[in-house]
């Protein structure tokens, strides 16, 4: 497990942000990324994407509703990484996963796709 400072894990957050494809980056509509711990519902989760898939709005969908919500869990990521290139490397590949999910990608396709 890697402990690193909350501050260090938000810049690495928004470095795994930053690394998106330009034209994937533009394409994010509507959402806040945030971190937390761990899943408060006892799930032992990396990342959570909450809010209306790309695929699924619809005009209304657009008009003052609150953004989509994606959360890392930082102690949950940090217990599986051994080195920070460890933690970049997690904290991209679950970066990409939810933002997948804003776009309608489900679990099943990630996984073909490599990125469950």
């Amino acid at each position: 497990m890697i402990q690193v400072t909350d501050e260090r894990f938000e810049e690495l957050v928004g470095d795994a942000l930053d690394s998106l494809p330009e034209p994937l980056a533009r394409a994010v509509e509507n959402v806040v990324v945030i971190v937390e711990d761990e899943s408060s519902d006892g799930r032992r989760l990396f990342g959570l994407y909450e809010g209306i898939p790309l695929t699924r709005r619809g005009p209304v969908s657009y008009s003052g509703v609150m953004p989509d919500r994606i959360t890392l869990f930082q102690r949950t990521i940090c217990s599986v990484c051994h080195s920070e290139a460890d933690l970049v490397d997690q904290i991209r590949k679950t970066v990409i996963h939810e933002v997948a999910h804003h776009f309608g990608i489900g679990d099943e396709r990630l996984d073909q796709l490599g990125w469950a």
